[in-house]
């Protein structure tokens, strides 16, 4: 007789699980601790202290950080609490959102359910937002390349149009407009406008351009497509430099 293995299934945790460790956590910390005030799952008052505010949730999830966001218009202190769990799965989990809680200034508690005890993880801080000079340096540089707006916000497209591929499409129309069809990347530069242009058809990213002599490119057949394909960029490209250098022929 075979033998039927049945699937034991692990208890459910509720969030009132959740509140007798942290009650605990903070009544040995001094604190006087009450449940639901208010919209709050957790509320700790110690003397002329700020107050302390626990929102509890049997996992992260978008909707606790929300909470946890509006107690902050209450209190500069407040935590977010989850079940400490095991596994790899948990400790990825746990490492990201631990990083958020330190981005919105929130205190981070967790609670090992099989003892009930709690470690602290983060503490809340002053939210002091750090912002990279580089990363607003190039995307400032990127906004006065771009010719024009050609993407769509929000959308998710498989090529999006950025000033280095305008730039690319400036030389690429250069050399298909031209009689021979092969130009010096000194005068692809100097008709395009595009100062980089000798790096840009040699490192060839989008595979358009071939060096048919020494300083001498052409198009490829890939970049003779891509004319097609880019009529309406190219054409917007094409007004963007008659406009402002009548000069180029």
């Amino acid at each position: 007789m075979s033998s039927v293995r049945q699937k034991v299934e692990k208890p459910k945790i509720l969030e009132t699980d959740l509140y007798l460790p942290i009650k605990n956590l903070l009544i040995s910390r001094g604190y006087e601790v009450k449940s639901e005030i208010g919209k709050a799952d957790v509320m700790a008052v110690k003397e002329d202290e700020t107050p302390i505010i626990v929102e509890l949730k049997t996992s992260f999830s978008l909707t606790l950080f929300h909470q946890a966001i509006e107690r902050q218009s209450i209190t500069d202190h407040v935590y977010i609490a989850v079940p400490k769990e095991s596994g790899k799965r948990f400790q990825t989990s746990l490492k990201r959102n631990k990083s958020l809680c330190r981005r919105l200034s929130l205190g981070l508690i967790l609670i090992r359910l099989s003892d009930g005890f709690t470690e602290v993880i983060l503490d809340p801080t002053p939210y002091q937002p750090r912002k990279s000079k580089t990363k607003q340096t190039q995307m400032l540089k990127e906004f006065s390349k771009r010719i024009g707006d050609p993407n769509m916000g929000g959308s998710i497209k498989e090529v999006q149009m950025t000033a280095y591929r305008q730039d690319a499409l400036k030389c690429l129309f250069i050399l298909y407009d031209d009689e021979d069809g092969a130009l010096k990347a000194s005068d692809i530069a100097k008709k395009s406008g595009v100062e980089k242009a000798r790096n840009l058809v040699a490192d060839n990213h989008y595979g358009w351009f071939e060096r048919v002599e020494r300083g001498i490119y052409a198009l490829t057949a890939k970049g003779i497509e891509a004319h097609g394909f880019y009529q309406e960029d190219i054409q917007a490209i094409k007004e963007n430099l008659e406009k402002n250098k009548p000069t180029i022929s």
